[in-house]
Formats: structure tokens, C-alpha cells, sequence
């Protein structure tokens, strides 16, 4: 494996790369909190992928309730699953891009007075404002079709975006294109979007195509659970109904204050929920129920 890189872009962001982990870091502030900011993700950066392959065999085990790590990475992604591993199956996995994210701009925002900070971990962003700012975050498809705008600021309550879904960089239990999660912390908006986009699905239907996770990956978490390779063009009616399933267990995290918002995404329907008034989107709003 390659040493971790740090590297500056044009635009001013920073560029941090490390195997699989490839991360977009931007910040706003005065000159010297800005490159002190940077200097300081670098040095977190640089053991953050050691860490957690020292706990990656812990670190595919199914979640239970009482689930703790050592390191401090690996902590977040337990924290995060840890509210769901009573009622369903997750590994602290679900949530390695969003805790990683956390974990530099925690380290960012600890080193220097920043207004405004970003961390963009393939799609999974944490995010940091302070005093009066405000941040618009673009909600896209997987095939870069707009869903909506969000419009985020301090002291609103949440600090990550996720997206996960079959056309992600991850495998999916479910047949979402995409669903994308506001939370208080990138970890959770990660892990919850992971299930939120499981949960998207149409069991036993023709059209969608699945093979065992470990014939795709053999290190993968989710071992010989069926993950969904393919699916087929399905009626409105079965989009709607797919849709609400995951509407449904949106709703529960919505009311436990698990996420703060969810934008589902599948054939060309959209649906969120729970935006308030931090979206203006092209979704439709959900007010009812669709998943009878």
C-alpha cells in the first residue's frame, strides 16, 4: 500500500489520499486558521487508515448494543450503529466513510477558529459552521440528476450528509438508486443511510437481480447475505411501494432523532422527508403514507 498524500489543489481545497480513502477538505477563515486547519487534518490523516486496520476484523462483526472499539475512528463508526444493531443487522462498516470525515474535521475545528469547514469523504461529508453561517449543499442522483438543495446552518443540528444505495461505491441489500441522509454527525447519517437504502426494496421481485456479497467482494462485511446486482425497470406503483418501505423505517429514525432528513431516489422517483424547511426540492414531499 502507498504512503497517505496531502496535497493542496488550485481551488484551495485540500486533497488527502490514503488506499480506498480519498478526501476533500475545505475550510474558511482567516489565513493562518486555514493552514493550520489543513496542516493538522494532514497529521490526523496519516494513521487514520493503520487504525483501522488493526481493528478491521472487529470491525465486520455484526454490531450488538454493547459494541466498543479501541481506536478512535473505529469508536465513531460503533457509536453510530449502535443504535440500530437491537433491531436489525449492521457492522460498524456501515459507517467508516462518515467517521472518518468526522474524525478530520473534529481534528480541523480543535486546532483553529474556523467559520466554515468540510469534509468530503467519496460523498459522505461532515460539516462545520459556526456564528451565523450558512452552507447550500446540492442533492444529486446517481446519475447527477437534481433532487433538491439544502440549506444548512448553525446551530441547526446537523453536522453530516451520507448517501449510500446500489449505485454507490458500496453493495446494497436494497434497490435504491440512491438515498441521501441529514444527521447530527457524517457516522450517522452514513450508518443510517446504509439501512435506510437496504431497506428500499421489493423482495422475491423478477426483475431485480442479486448474488451472494462475497462472490462480488471476499473481504466484504456483509458475507453471504444477497446483495442486489441488477434491477430491471419497474412500474410506478412498485417504485412507490419499494420507496415507502423505506419511508417507514425513515419515519421511526425521524422520531427517535436518529436523522434529521431523507431524499430517496429510485428509477426516476424521488421522495424526502423530514427537511422542514432546510430543503427546497424537487423531491415530493412525503405527508402520507405510500407502503401498503
Amino acid at each position: 500500500m502507498t504512503d497517505p498524500t496531502a496535497a493542496l489543489l488550485p481551488d484551495g481545497r485540500l486533497h488527502l489520499q490514503h488506499g480506498p480513502i480519498d478526501v476533500i477538505v475545505s475550510a474558511d477563515g482567516s489565513e493562518t486558521a486555514v493552514e493550520t486547519a489543513f496542516t493538522a487534518a494532514a497529521g490526523r490523516f496519516a494513521t487514520v487508515l493503520t487504525e483501522i486496520v488493526e481493528e478491521l476484523n472487529e470491525l465486520r462483526r455484526p454490531a450488538s448494543t454493547d459494541t466498543e472499539m479501541e481506536g478512535l475512528v473505529a469508536s465513531r463508526m460503533a457509536a453510530a450503529v449502535r443504535v440500530h444493531a437491537a433491531d436489525t443487522f449492521i457492522t460498524p462498516m456501515a459507517a467508516v466513510a462518515g467517521a472518518v470525515a468526522d474524525e478530520i474535521l473534529d481534528t480541523m475545528t480543535a486546532s483553529a477558529p474556523l467559520t466554515r469547514a468540510f469534509v468530503n469523504n467519496g460523498g459522505d461529508i461532515a460539516v462545520h459552521l459556526s456564528g451565523g453561517q450558512m452552507a447550500h449543499a446540492k442533492i444529486s442522483a446517481h446519475d447527477n440528476t437534481h433532487l433538491g438543495t439544502v440549506k444548512l446552518k448553525a446551530g441547526d443540528g446537523i453536522g453530516g450528509i451520507a448517501t449510500s444505495g446500489r449505485s454507490g461505491r458500496s453493495l446494497s441489500l436494497g434497490i435504491a438508486d440512491s438515498v441521501t441522509v441529514l444527521a447530527a454527525s457524517a457516522a450517522e447519517a452514513d450508518a443510517a443511510a446504509t439501512l435506510l437504502a437496504n431497506a428500499v426494496d421489493l423482495p422475491g421481485h423478477p426483475a431485480i437481480e442479486r448474488a451472494p456479497a462475497e462472490s462480488l467482494d471476499p473481504d466484504s462485511d456483509l458475507g453471504s447475505r444477497l446483495v442486489t446486482t441488477g434491477c430491471g425497470t419497474l412500474t410506478e406503483a412498485e417504485k412507490t411501494l419499494a420507496i415507502g418501505r423505506g419511508a417507514r423505517l425513515a419515519r421511526k429514525m425521524l422520531a427517535d432523532g436518529t436523522i434529521r432528513g431523507v431524499a430517496f431516489y429510485l428509477q426516476g422517483q424521488a421522495r424526502s422527508l423530514g427537511w422542514g424547511d432546510s430543503i427546497s426540492r424537487d423531491t415530493a414531499p412525503d405527508d402520507h403514507d405510500q407502503e401498503d
